[in-house]
């Protein structure tokens, strides 16, 4: 039937008037928060249901296949025996971040014909609009974001093959980004052998038309997946180096705050994090290095479960960055996601191991939650032939329902999937997401840092490139917790993004909205503001910091000296490493990557360089200054100690 009015129901099942019209934010009647829901409608049926149609007296149609639910606070229908077109779309739940969600089934309006299936999470935007191609936006897309998009696609041949449905990344109507980020509409099954030159030739019509930069390393990669029998690995290898000395050109400047609080209900906080007040010497890795973790197990428990999982990863992962800053190749990706696989499983089993020595049981094991963002600064050569000291690469880890966040100026994008009952009831393809939802024990945790030996943990290390300027929100459930940070994120990221606030102060304002808003737990929030873009260039304006740390006051953070008497004996462990010591991490970066550097280029780049000064005024060197400020002080360490006068002072 078709609608004559467009309506949205409140989620509030005690809402006393719960029609409001579509577009309102708030409910009329009891203020609670509007869901606007869209979903996609799968098959060739949905295509042809005129807009304004209203289905199964709930799906409002808005565009062709683009529905909107205006009841969302009922579950959607789901039969009892999933149909197998589901299956691919629940085992590929953990890749939430670039695939769609199984929402449930809509009775189709033909005899004989099956339901509808619809599909949440999709890249459709909160007003019904959906997100453009890749086709549409690649033109206007850089070089480095080129690049980056393939990479994506390039990372989910293998999972999406193995399910049968590597079909989905060859149909370019398909392929949808939200900036950086690569979505898919839909999982469609692939009905004959695709392989690597399938993708090649899909790829063709878009690097016919890339960036300059880029355009020739581009073209003889497609070209060897198409005419070669070629490995995945070595063209990912190659993609890679492309997209690592491309971001290598843009700056990078990092601000990290953080703070703890106890909360208005409880009696003592269990949440450790890093970094804090009293890291400020530790700064060889204060840029790159943040955690929040959150303690399971009580006093005496959680608090030193916690702690002491951010004291053994603080080691850890200046150990690992340090041994990386002595290479003079790239480190693969694979092998640093190894490493801190390595590094966790280390936590968990001294954690673990405690547990076993204090014949702990049931609820009074310690244990932690985890999320843990690591920014790796390579040195790579960049595309334009100087040396980068960070290739801007991000590794980020979770164990447990500590969340991560990516917050630009126009989304907010969850990067992080929880491990609770609702999630592994997915995963295993027994239950569509919203009924799993439904359960009693839907949000219980299925896993953390060292209830269980190490073997049975299952980690999932995501990497990103750091590409755009954005915020990067680590926190606890404290403030996730009935989705707040998808509720309020403009509010408070926003400003920061603009200059109209300050990273610790914005860190301090959502721990308020979680006490607020929340408030029956602990808090915790790290906040990383990452800027690629060049700053704006005002003569005779002190030079911008490319690395810096601002810290909030931690708030009901005690120190692990605070501990009590019995909790202190827990973390009587050799943490206090010198850098010099043997990292806890087990697998060493082979000795096979490091090489000489090349004498000759750094020559060429000490020849251009003096040209430069001698030809160039003193506002060209400013200017290149400010536009890349690791690039100039690269080379400028590299010149005699008598020119070195000539550069201005470095950061």
């Amino acid at each position: 039937m078709l609608s004559t009015q467009r309506i949205i129901y409140c989620i509030n099942p005690s809402c006393n008037n719960p029609i409001n019209p579509v577009g309102d934010s708030l409910c009329a009647s009891c203020q609670t928060l509007l869901v606007h829901r869209y979903l996609w409608a799968t098959g060739s049926f949905s295509a042809k249901i005129v807009p304004g149609t209203k289905v199964a007296d709930r799906y409002e149609v808005i565009t062709r296949q683009i529905w909107l639910d205006t009841q969302p606070g009922l579950p959607p229908d789901v039969p009892e025996e999933l149909p197998k077109e589901v299956v691919p779309y629940l085992r590929l739940y953990q890749e939430r971040l670039h695939l769609p969600q199984a929402y449930g089934f809509a009775r189709s309006f033909e005899e004989d014909a099956d339901d509808i299936l619809l599909l949440e999470n999709v890249p459709i935007d909160e007003t019904g609009h959906i997100y453009p191609t890749i086709n549409d936006a690649w033109e206007q897309a850089t070089a480095v974001r080129q690049v980056y998009w393939l990479w994506q696609i390039l990372q989910l041949w293998t999972p999406l093959s193995e399910l049968g449905v590597a079909h989905s990344l060859l149909v370019l109507d398909n392929l949808r980004v939200q900036g950086w980020c690569v979505r898919l509409l839909e999982l469609l099954e692939t009905f004959h052998e695709t392989s690597l030159q399938n993708l090649g030739q899909s790829w063709q019509p878009w690097v016919a038309s890339a960036k300059t930069p880029v355009a020739e390393k581009l073209k003889n990669i497609v070209q060897q997946m198409c005419e070669a029998e070629i490995e995945l690995e070595a063209i990912s290898t190659q993609l890679n180096e492309l997209l690592l000395s491309s971001v290598a050109e843009l700056p990078l400047s990092l601000k990290v705050a953080g703070a703890s609080d106890t909360g208005p209900v409880m009696i003592q906080n269990e949440d450790s994090y890093y970094p804090t007040a009293s890291n400020n010497l530790d700064h060889p890795i204060l840029p790159h290095l943040s955690i929040v973790c959150d303690g399971i197990g009580g006093h005496e428990g959680g608090e030193v479960a916690s702690q002491l999982a951010v004291q053994s990863l603080r080691l850890q992962i200046r150990a690992l960055l340090a041994e990386v800053a002595e290479q003079t190749e790239l480190v693969p990706p694979k092998l640093l996601q190894e490493q801190l696989e390595a590094s966790l499983r280390v936590v968990n089993n001294v954690i673990y191991a405690r547990n076993q020595e204090q014949k702990r049981q049931g609820r009074e094991r310690m244990a932690t939650t985890l999320v843990m963002a690591v920014q790796v600064p390579q040195r790579v050569q960049t595309t334009a032939g100087w040396r980068s000291e960070n290739a801007h690469e991000l590794y980020l880890v979770n164990v447990g329902d500590s969340r991560a966040y990516w917050i630009t100026h126009n989304y907010c994008q969850l990067l992080t999937v929880d491990d609770d009952v609702a999630t592994r009831e997915v995963r295993f393809a027994r239950s569509l997401y919203r009924k799993a939802l439904l359960r009693p024990d839907a949000t219980a945790l299925t896993q953390a840092l060292g209830t269980k030996d190490a073997e049975s943990l299952h980690i999932k290390i995501q990497r990103f490139i750091l590409e755009e300027d954005g915020i990067l929100l680590l926190c606890s459930d404290g403030l996730s917790d009935n989705n707040w940070v998808e509720q309020s994120w403009q509010d408070y990221a926003i400003p920061v993004l603009i200059r109209q606030l300050t990273v610790e102060d914005a860190v301090r304002d959502l721990i308020n909205l979680a006490n607020t808003k929340n408030g029956h737990d602990n808090t915790s929030v790290v906040l990383t503001y990452c800027r690629v873009s060049s700053e704006y260039l005002v003569p005779f304006t002190p030079t911008q910091q490319s690395l810096e740390i601002v810290e909030a006051e931690p708030q009901e953070q005690e120190d692990s000296t605070s501990f009590t008497e019995s909790s202190q004996a827990l973390l009587d462990l050799d943490l206090d490493l010198d850098i010099s010591e043997e990292p806890f991490i087990s697998p060493k970066i082979p000795q096979t990557l490091i090489k000489k550097p090349n004498r000759g280029k750094r020559l060429v780049m000490l020849a251009r360089v003096l040209a430069l000064l001698v030809g160039s005024t003193s506002l060209g060197l400013f200017a290149w200054l400010q536009l890349n400020p690791q690039g100039f002080q690269q080379i400028c360490r590299q010149l005699p100690q008598g020119v070195q006068q000539i550069c201005p002072p470095g950061n």
